[in-house]
């Protein structure tokens, strides 16, 4: 593609691809040179020209010497849109999910929804990219905007007409999921989490709804659960901004949630939809699964569903890896769960979910990430010795921080826990110690399969870990 078409510029230069990193600039790309939390962009763009970059997009203030320099107050976005130019067409049904807990359950979940009414359909997120044939790791929530946009590309190449991604608030406050047209965007809730990027809880709102503000299409669909206390913040927003709406959850309009009984398998619901009301077996356990499904529910209706074959595909949804998925019974007949569970919220969400299957002990094993918001360490510690009735604290993903002292941050709210510093040992004596009529919590890492120590990653799964004890 030839530049001058491409940024609207006087260049003959031909446009080769799009690259974020000096190091893996190749001829005729377009680098970006942003400013990071860890790295100034700016820095490298010398080094990006030497390497054979046709144009630098960077802030007007950056100094760029022999190729054209594409200037942008956002430069993040101004490089996403060029990139989308780029590496356009993508599929024609695209819909995006924000929120503290559950973008990776619905989006999941959405996808399942389309695949059972018949359309070829994709998820992006922590999972990586996943369809009805493979799944392959990203290892990012919301990934960088040129793998974002490539694999949106590949996807549509692929045949892949409906896709729904997760919208990080990383990734919305950095632009990294622009340049689609994004037909419907979901809110599932709002709660304390990444305060070690964003300055504070209005920071961090603010970013999220940059999702309703401004990605989702003038002409999109909005979708909001309505049992979170932000609700009617983003009901708001959307009614300002003139964007359809679809409420779901307690007291929605457009399907209601009437009652909720837990079954030994999952849990029965009374939804009410156009006046009429309807029964769901759901054979997911937990109220917040219940959450992320009728949310799904709403993203399949907002993009031409229809009800009936809907409501049938509630009833038939798959877990999704490491979101309260059941690894293993012991041999003395405790069922062991693993969830991805990193903040106080989602914690007593997931504690809430399994205690109504509880006949005798709850015994929850979790940590708390290293170079990650430490304020929320001990809260998560107190939610957890609140509501289980034994609680281990171990290693979660320590990374560059000593781990003795995160355990120690989270202890300080449950003082009464049990400290075993090794995960596999930790989840080792939590299988050991649960009788017949107890129930296993490992929470923190749900779907992972590494464990970040220092500089490395060691081989680590929740599921296959707790197998290999249970056995």
């Amino acid at each position: 593609m030839n530049l001058g078409a491409l940024a609207g510029i006087t260049s003959d230069s031909n446009v080769t691809g799009f690259a974020l990193d000096h190091r893996k600039v190749a001829a005729g790309n377009v680098f970006g040179a942003f400013r990071g939390a860890r790295f100034n962009g700016e820095d490298f763009i010398a080094e990006a020209v030497r390497r054979g970059a046709v144009a630098i997009v960077a802030r007007p203030e950056a100094v760029v010497e022999g190729v054209p320099h594409l200037k942008g107050d956002e430069p993040r976005k101004l490089f996403a849109d060029l990139a989308a130019r780029y590496f356009a067409p993508f599929p024609e049904t695209i819909v995006a999910v924000t929120g503290t807990n559950g973008k990776t359950s619905t989006v999941e979940l959405t996808r399942q929804l389309w695949r059972m009414a018949g359309h070829r359909s994709a998820s992006i997120g922590t999972l990586g990219v996943t369809t009805a044939d493979d799944q392959v790791s990203t290892g990012l929530t919301t990934p960088d905007i040129v793998t974002f946009l490539s694999n949106m590309a590949g996807l549509r190449k692929l045949g892949i007409s409906h896709v729904a991604y997760e919208a990080s608030s990383h990734g919305l406050d950095q632009f990294r999921a622009e340049g689609v047209k994004v037909n419907a965007a979901a809110f599932t809730n709002f709660s304390r989490d990444h305060l070690d990027y964003h300055r504070d809880m209005d920071s961090y709102f603010a970013a999220k709804m940059r999702l309703f503000d401004e990605v989702v299409a003038q002409d999109g669909v909005a979708v909001v659960w309505t049992g979170d206390p932000k609700s009617q913040d983003v009901i708001g927003r959307v009614e300002r901004r003139g964007l359809k709406l679809i409420t779901v959850g307690p007291g929605a309009r457009t399907i209601e949630l009437v009652s909720r009984a837990s079954t030994p398998l999952g849990q029965q619901l009374i939804l009410r939809h156009e006046g009429k009301e309807y029964k769901l077996s759901l054979p997911l356990i937990g109220a917040y699964q219940m959450n992320n499904v009728l949310t799904a529910a709403g993203l399949a209706l907002a993009t031409g569903a229809d009800w009936s074959t809907t409501l049938s595909g509630m009833g038939r949804v798959a877990p999704v890896r490491g979101r309260l998925e059941r690894a293993v019974i012991s041999r003395a007949g405790a069922p062991v769960y693993i969830d991805y569970a990193h903040t106080p919220d989602a914690i007593e969400a997931a504690i809430a979910a399994l205690r109504p299957h509880v006949e005798g002990r709850l015994i929850t094993v979790l940590g708390a990430g290293g170079d990650r918001d430490h304020g929320k360490r001990p809260e998560m510690g107190a939610v957890a010795a609140r509501l289980s009735d034994v609680v281990i604290v171990t290693d979660d993903n320590p990374r560059s921080e000593d781990p003795g002292v995160i355990r120690h941050a989270v202890l300080q709210g449950a003082p009464g826990a049990i400290e075993v510093g090794d995960r596999r040992a930790a989840i080792g004596e939590a299988i050991a110690m649960a009788k017949a009529g107890d129930i296993v919590l490992v929470a923190g890492k749900g779907h992972e399969q590494g464990q970040i120590i220092g500089d490395q990653v060691l081989p680590f799964d929740d599921v296959t870990v707790a197998r290999e004890c249970a056995a």
